[in-house]
């Protein structure tokens, strides 16, 4: 989906624009640096997610741990009903900006599985690391 329509907040040139950036932040792997104030108003305004304080703020609170961004992609997943993880529902499709944000979902259809794996990865390397140290911690680790 690609033409978008003027909004009361929002021209369709905007939100081309936040799309595009939107593409690039997934493309890039949820990096910093690609996590523009632009996608980070439409997120806080018109997609469901609160603020959280700022961009930073917000950007902490879902790209901090594997959980939290695994979280955030199930909100645009439409095998998972593109429901908001902050309020329970999907009215976030409908209205003036349903065109940018069913466009925002369909971007990362290809991506959402490699993220969800990827993240799946570091959880189980990371609890893999902390149930060793906590066995050599109490003297339980295999000896080689």
């Amino acid at each position: 989906m690609n033409q978008f329509k003027d909004a009361k907040f929002m021209t369709a040139v905007e939100k081309a624009m936040v799309w595009k950036q939107w593409k690039t932040f997934i493309a890039g792997g949820f990096q910093w640096k690609h996590f523009t104030e632009r996608i980070y108003k439409h997120l806080s305004l018109h997609c469901s997610f609160i603020a959280h304080y700022n961009r930073a703020g917000f950007y902490d609170t879902y790209f901090s741990s594997p959980e939290d961004t695994i979280r955030f992609v199930s909100q645009f997943d439409r095998s998972r009903g593109c429901i908001s993880v902050e309020y329970g529902m999907d009215f976030w499709l409908k209205g003036e900006y349903e065109d940018l944000n069913q466009s925002m979902c369909e971007a990362i259809e290809p991506y959402k599985g490699s993220v969800y794996q990827k993240c799946a990865e570091h959880i189980r390397d990371r609890d893999l690391t902390q149930a060793r140290s906590l066995l050599a911690k109490h003297g339980l680790a295999k000896k080689a």
